[in-house]
């Protein structure tokens, strides 16, 4: 049976990165993403900016240790959203993908774009809460850090709700490739919230009522 998910790897290049928090981490927990769709058959997507390099630059090349083979689509953008003037679309649509497992960078921006692009195209997604990265940031005088995005991103990620669709943020050791994978992180993500809502008394067991 075909797989209907696939690895979508975002902007994960050496000029994109070279600043990122625990860019080191990420590429590792990437790289072994990429290794286990690849061995369970799932499609690996690679995305690459297009718009801030000069193709085949050292700032456009893939980070190491990261390597896109040959037979492995690769889809150059300009903007945040990597459908917009792009062929991803209909790479996905001829690989029949409908779950999207997404890694990269950066986390405030392409990659927040991407997920939320995604959900709103009627995909299922699942961010790898702990493969994706970015730089601390400033607006307005106040500095937010780079794992203070990280994790805003991933508590905006888990929050999302689209009808009929499935969301999670999941680090790379709980994503599933295999057989029913595509399901694991929300069945888990359900249990936790029930388990929640029984421990704090939101929830109540419905009683059977005795018979005399």
């Amino acid at each position: 049976m075909l797989s209907t998910t696939a690895l979508l790897v975002i902007d994960l290049q050496q000029g994109v990165v070279e600043d990122c928090f625990d860019a080191a981490g990420v590429l590792d927990r990437t790289t072994q993403l990429v290794d286990r769709a690849r061995a369970e058959g799932v499609p690996v997507v690679w995305v690459q900016d297009h718009g801030g390099f000069a193709e085949g630059s050292e700032a456009w090349r893939l980070a190491t240790p990261l390597v896109r083979t040959a037979d492995e689509p690769l889809v150059r953008k300009e903007y945040r959203d990597p459908f917009t003037d792009t062929d991803l679309a209909e790479v996905l649509d001829s690989l029949g993908v409908r779950h999207l497992v997404v890694a990269g960078a950066q986390s405030d921006y392409c990659i927040r774009t991407t997920t939320q692009a995604a959900a709103a195209r009627g995909f299922d997604v699942t961010l790898v809460s702990d493969a994706h990265t970015t730089t601390d940031a400033e607006h307005d005088g106040v500095v937010i850090t780079g794992d203070q995005i990280v994790a805003h991103t991933n508590m905006y990620f888990s929050g999302l709700r689209y009808p009929g669709q499935r969301f999670a943020a999941e680090t790379h050791e709980r994503i599933k490739f295999g057989p029913g994978g595509e399901g694991c992180a929300l069945a888990r993500r359900r249990f936790d919230v029930l388990y929640a809502m029984l421990r704090d008394g939101t929830i109540h067991q419905r009683r059977t009522p005795r018979v005399a």
